[in-house]
């Protein structure tokens, strides 16, 4: 079982997060911004943050981190909700997840295609957080394209 964090370890992981992002900005031309979440998205002990990138496939990227009392959580966007062929797109990011590592497509509530994941809140570092974004944002660069072909092109007359 995951213990929660302790006031003071949750203030030092935010710390963490505050600073690894500060310097991902700094250091990254392809960050856009890095922000935290508005007052009331979050629960009672979570702190979000997200942060948003430039792509070459999608034109951006946001990923949303929130860090939890045990987990940090993370997601970002992919697509809305396929107006055709989704059996085909549903399908394709199932079949996806079984190369991921840390993260797995999910369909959201509206039905819009999403990346999330999550880890232990103990395991964070900077190395952790670099691979979270990085995954996320490759992954998305990796497919969108082919995923927005099947779901909107046009279909022959």
């Amino acid at each position: 079982m995951i213990l929660p964090l302790t006031p003071e370890a949750f203030a030092s992981l935010a710390d963490v997060i505050d600073g690894w992002l500060a310097d991902f900005l700094s250091t990254n031309e392809q960050v856009l911004a890095v922000d935290h979440g508005g007052p009331g998205e979050c629960g009672a002990g979570e702190r979000r943050w997200y942060v948003r990138m430039a792509g070459d496939e999608k034109d951006f990227t946001t990923v949303w981190l929130t860090l939890g009392q045990r987990t940090l959580r993370y997601e970002t966007y992919v697509l809305p909700s396929p107006p055709q062929a989704s059996s085909v797109i549903y399908e394709t990011v199932l079949r996806r997840n079984n190369s991921l590592i840390g993260c797995h497509y999910a369909i959201g509530d509206e039905d819009a295609i999403y990346l999330r994941g999550e880890l232990a809140a103990a395991l964070l570092d900077h190395a952790e957080l670099d691979r979270v974004i990085g995954t996320l944002f490759v992954e998305v660069e990796r497919t969108f394209g082919s995923l927005v072909h099947l779901a909107f092109a046009r279909r022959p007359d």
